[in-house]
């Protein structure tokens, strides 16, 4: 009589239903199709997460010099939520829509143009310009499922897109080293009166800790160390609170303020619009759309040609969905309470680390809901920590301009203007536009006029126009 087979061994409490979990989880983001795992999709969220989390103590600091009731900071609780959960929303609708490791987060120039330039400077109500924001997220949602944002994505020339993202590594290479060493910056490039920038002074204990993470960062790079930008930001991080050269976190977790004196304030503002100067207002909303526009099209173009998801004919996949994430993470943080939200250029640390689906992005986007419980922890992390994983990234991306074709003028003279300009200007759309102008008319000086496409010579016409309403607009003030 045979007998019957002994039973199998169960299954571990909890086990089996984690594993069906990531199994379901890599299925829906095609881990297997585009090489990866999950523990590399969360590492490069977490480390994506590390090099854009200041933007929790940054965005609110600026926005409540111009958002508040009574007096300035009154608000800065409030704008940390409105901060984290609009970049939660951007990123998530990145990555479930549109399955690329982008993180989004509100803009910085964008919210110091908010504050300073609209709220301060032209004297419009800060609920009025929550207004402007949601209006111009609005057109931009509307321009995105129209397929205009995909176009302009697709019209820009191969060449240009391969500047952009060298463009940005030089752009990243400046954020890092030319950081105020008084706030905790690198200071290693530091502002001259006499020549414009200059070498900083190495007496600096924050020049010295973002020195000593760069070497970490260089190391464990070298060694081909899993997760090297994260560990070098925590390193950093860590030399620095034990040295004195930044303050310990003066706790780990604390209740976040919920919103209620933000919330739906850019609906109250609509009722205020008869208050304001229309052309004012009208300068404003075009400011926020272009450059919401264009620095999100050139991130997007960017990070993609270094993460390889351009494909053969230099399109982006899904580029609708991709487009939609900043549109509908700016009209949400219009309603929570904060300025434009759009793709960062940190993205490309998590990339750097092999993030390559929508799970780094979720990964970031869970990351910034569980920050409003851990401010007094991410805002201690200091800004030389992060500058290693910037710089590194920003080597990383340089190796873009291989692909430009620096024999050709056509190609190498806007291109080398686009990657220089970027960083100079301090803006990712102002290089993209002077790449813009210059390629196409170019281009007709060689006498190939025929191969532009009416779309170049459109966006190159727009660009021309925006710079000549620039000048008239600072003639007459």
């Amino acid at each position: 009589m045979s007998q019957s087979p002994p039973n199998p061994t169960p299954e571990p409490a909890g086990e089996l239903p984690a594993a069906r979990a990531k199994a379901a989880i890599a299925r829906f983001f095609k881990f297997a199709e585009l090489q990866t795992d999950f523990r590399t999709e969360v590492i490069a969220g977490v480390t994506t997460f590390m090099t854009m989390a200041y933007i929790l103590a940054v965005n609110p600091a600026i926005l409540s010099s111009a958002i508040f009731l009574e007096n300035p900071g009154d608000l800065f609780e409030e704008l940390v939520f409105a901060t984290a959960i609009s970049s939660a929303t951007g990123t998530l609708v990145m990555g479930l829509l549109a399955n690329y490791p982008f993180a989004l987060a509100p803009g910085m120039g964008l919210n110091a143009f908010f504050a300073v330039s609209v709220v301060q400077g032209l004297g419009i109500s800060w609920r009025v310009a929550l207004t402007s924001v949601l209006i111009e997220g609005l057109i931009v949602i509307a321009l995105t499922l129209s397929n205009i944002r995909t176009q302009i994505l697709t019209a820009i020339p191969e060449c240009l897109k391969h500047a952009t993202a060298a463009g940005i590594g030089l752009f990243l290479a400046y954020i890092a080293l030319s950081g105020d060493p008084a706030s905790g910056g690198a200071g290693i490039i530091v502002a001259d009166p006499a020549t414009k920038t200059a070498l900083g002074s190495f007496k600096e204990p924050a020049s010295l800790m973002a020195i000593a993470g760069i070497l970490i960062a260089s190391a464990l790079v070298a060694r081909r160390i899993k997760g090297a930008l994260l560990w070098a930001i925590l390193a950093t991080s860590l030399l620095g609170w034990i040295l004195g050269v930044a303050p310990w976190p003066a706790g780990i977790a604390a209740l976040p303020q919920w919103p209620g004196d933000l919330l739906g304030q850019a609906l109250v503002g609509l009722g205020q619009m008869n208050e304001t100067n229309v052309w004012d207002f009208l300068a404003v909303t075009f400011v926020f759309f272009f450059v919401d526009l264009f620095d999100t099209i050139g991130t997007v173009a960017g990070v993609s040609i270094q993460a390889g998801y351009m494909d053969e004919n230099g399109e982006l996949p899904r580029a609708k969905e991709t487009l939609l994430a900043d549109a509908v993470g700016t009209t949400v943080g219009a309603v929570l309470g904060t300025s434009c939200v759009t793709t960062y250029i940190e993205s490309a640390a998590g990339v750097s680390e092999g993030g390559r689906t929508g799970f780094t992005g979720i990964t970031v986007a869970l990351l910034f809901v569980l920050s409003v419980f851990f401010i007094p922890l991410f805002s201690a992390i200091p800004a030389f920590a992060t500058a290693p994983a910037l710089l590194i990234v920003g080597v990383l991306m340089a190796g873009n301009v291989r692909a430009i074709r620096w024999d050709d003028p056509a190609e190498s003279i806007p291109s080398f203007l686009t990657l220089v300009v970027m960083p100079l200007s301090f803006s990712i759309a102002e290089g993209l536009a002077i790449g813009f102008i210059t390629y196409p008319l170019i281009k007709a000086f060689q006498g190939k006029a025929h191969e532009i496409t009416p779309a170049v010579w459109v966006l190159a016409g727009v660009f021309v126009l925006r710079f000549i309403l620039m000048a008239l607009q600072s003639t007459n003030t």
